[in-house]
This record gives structure tokens, C-alpha cells and sequence, in this order.
């Protein structure tokens, strides 16, 4: 869970980013100040540190590819083959399995 400090420095980091400047405690301060946001004094110091010689645009655009990188549709992410339904036909016969083999060694669910 953020604290308001912290969500007060991401915003900071990330508008100093986003104008291409070098993030630092100096900057992150000035922005805070600007804002007239207090905040701890040593959030600023803990950000710049964390975050120098990291691409922070790049980082925002690689998290937010990340949660829609699966194919939209189905039948277009299959291989040609159909081989996707075989292995989950695998699957499925391997938790088969593996149930039948609790119950033979006297440790089914519902003996």
C-alpha cells in the first residue's frame, strides 16, 4: 500500500521523466515544492537513487505491455498444427493420474 509520500515522489520521478531531465533529489524537491507537498525528507533522496540510470519511460511502457501482451484471439494464437488442444489433453490426463494414484494409496478425498 502507497503512502501519500510515495504516490507525491512517483508523480514527481515520473514528470521529471517524461520531460526527458535527469532525476534527482534537487528536482524531485523542486517539483514537491512547486506542488507545496510535504513529505518526508528522505523519499526524495530513496526515489532518485532507485531510480538513476534507469529508463523510467521505458519501464512504464515495458509494465504496461505486459498486461496486454496475450494474443487477443484464440484461434489465431494456435500453431497451424493444432497442437494446443493435444497438450492440454496432456494435461488433463496427467492430473487424471495423478488423482487415481492418491486413491490407490488409500488417500482419496472421498473414501
Amino acid at each position: 500500500m502507497s503512502t501519500p509520500d510515495e504516490l507525491a515522489c512517483t508523480y514527481s520521478a515520473l514528470i521529471l521523466a517524461d520531460d526527458d531531465v535527469a532525476i534527482t533529489v534537487d528536482k524531485i524537491q523542486t517539483i514537491l515544492k512547486a506542488a507545496q507537498v510535504q513529505v518526508e525528507p528522505f523519499w526524495p533522496g530513496l526515489f532518485a537513487k532507485a531510480l538513476s540510470g534507469v529508463d523510467v519511460k521505458e519501464l512504464v511502457t515495458k509494465i504496461g505491455n505486459a498486461a496486454g501482451s496475450a494474443p487477443a484471439g484464440g484461434a489465431a494464437a494456435a500453431p497451424a498444427g493444432g497442437a494446443a488442444p493435444a497438450e492440454e489433453k496432456k494435461e488433463e490426463k496427467k492430473e487424471e493420474s495423478e488423482e487415481e494414484s492418491d486413491d490407490d494409496m488409500g488417500f482419496g478425498l472421498f473414501d
